[in-house]
């Protein structure tokens, strides 16, 4: 299979409604997507940074400058590059796991278009559903709160996952657990808004059953994430801090967290990311795969992940109406909390691009090889 070209897609896909953090508010969606076409097929990847550099290093417009100038130009040069041999292909490139993970999903996609295989296929995947979570933002008040996850529990979700910050945290836990009772799954997202001064509150948490408590310090305060670990009842996650296979197990091993959340995009790839899941499972640690507001391009590859034997929680992998009014790809239906794992080649999504079209920010960038 040789690369022939890739388009750069820049998007502005408006949310359903606004979706707040700890870190920002977002109204819509600035994407990236990238289109590989081979002498024999085309794929595509979705890139998860966002539009400004506050949740981490990379962000849109640093993406697409780093693609165009150096990850796109080196693949393009390859005389054949199986998505295997991507990472070596471009590890003079320092960082940016963000941009590298969508131009191999999008390499691994058009490979896989190629011989008729699934991306659950290729990964090991073991179930043919995967149950569904929901991560609800930091609200106006409790109310409003209350209102939306009620939406989302009789919408049918078996797992609602918190934003939380400082002076929004036990209270808005509190009130949820009471309305959901026991049996919905509750756990919280913190994304690096605490310190360790703040390690007695968060054991506050215990009293409500919760899940995990998912990276509630800076990403390379793991000594803060240890003593937390040791304090409270509640399992803590990481999310920021796991960059690839081997800080998993580091972070693991030195007790920082008991459970694993997966995010391709984070981790470079999705390759990375299936490693990870196994050196998790070789340790006994259970993983789960985090959503970025992804389209129906990345949910598709997040379903086949989870598909995964470890992947023992639900997913970040609501229905396409939970954040876009329209989606890229085709219709989707939860069924009992429960998506479809996806098993047409590739990650199994049809795009629409008429819809790439109408919301383009500006004509594509291709490049071709040669």
């Amino acid at each position: 299979m040789k690369v022939t070209a890739i388009e750069l897609h820049r998007l502005a896909m408006p949310l359903v409604r606004p979706f707040e953090t700890s870190i920002a508010r977002h109204s819509a969606r600035d994407l990236l997507l990238v289109h590989v076409l081979t002498d024999t097929s085309d794929g595509w990847g979705e890139c998860i940074a966002p539009a400004d550099p506050i949740y981490s290093s990379e962000y849109v417009a640093g993406v697409d400058q780093v693609l165009r100038e150096y990850l796109v130009p080196a693949l393009l040069d390859a005389p054949t590059t199986p998505a295997e041999d991507f990472s070596n292909l471009v590890a003079s490139v320092r960082g940016h796991p963000m941009a590298k993970a969508a131009l191999e999903t999008a390499l691994l996609d058009a490979q896989l278009r190629d011989t008729g295989t699934s991306f659950a296929q290729y990964f090991g995947g073991v179930r043919n559903q995967v149950d569904c979570g929901v991560a609800v933002g930091i609200a106006a008040g409790i109310t409003e709160l209350l209102d939306e996850v009620n939406e989302y529990v009789e919408a049918g979700y078996r797992r609602v996952s918190l934003k939380i910050q400082p002076g929004w945290d036990i209270g808005p836990v509190a009130a949820v657990r009471d309305l959901v009772g026991d049996d919905v799954l509750l756990q919280v997202d913190a994304q690096m808004a605490y310190s360790a001064a703040d390690i007695r509150l968060l054991a506050e948490l215990d009293a409500f059953d919760l899940v995990l408590i998912e990276q509630p310090f800076s990403e390379d305060d793991v000594p803060a994430h240890i003593l937390l670990a040791q304090t409270i009842e509640t399992p803590v996650c990481l999310d920021e801090s796991v960059v690839n296979a081997t800080v998993a197990v580091d972070l693991i091993e030195r007790g920082a967290t008991s459970i694993v959340d997966i995010k391709a995009g984070r981790m470079g790839g999705y390759l990375e990311a299936v490693r990870a899941h196994d050196v998790c499972a070789e340790l006994g640690v259970s993983v789960w795969c985090g959503g970025m507001l992804e389209t129906g391009i990345g949910r598709s590859a997040n379903l086949a992940l989870s598909a995964m034997e470890n992947f023992l929680l639900p997913a970040d992998a609501g229905v396409p109406g939970r954040y876009f009014a329209e989606d890229l790809t085709e219709t989707v239906e939860m069924v009992d909390g429960r998506l479809d794992v996806p098993t047409g080649p590739g990650c199994g999504a049809q795009v629409r691009q008429e819809l790439v079209r109408d919301w383009a920010l500006g004509r594509p960038l291709v490049l071709h090889a040669g």
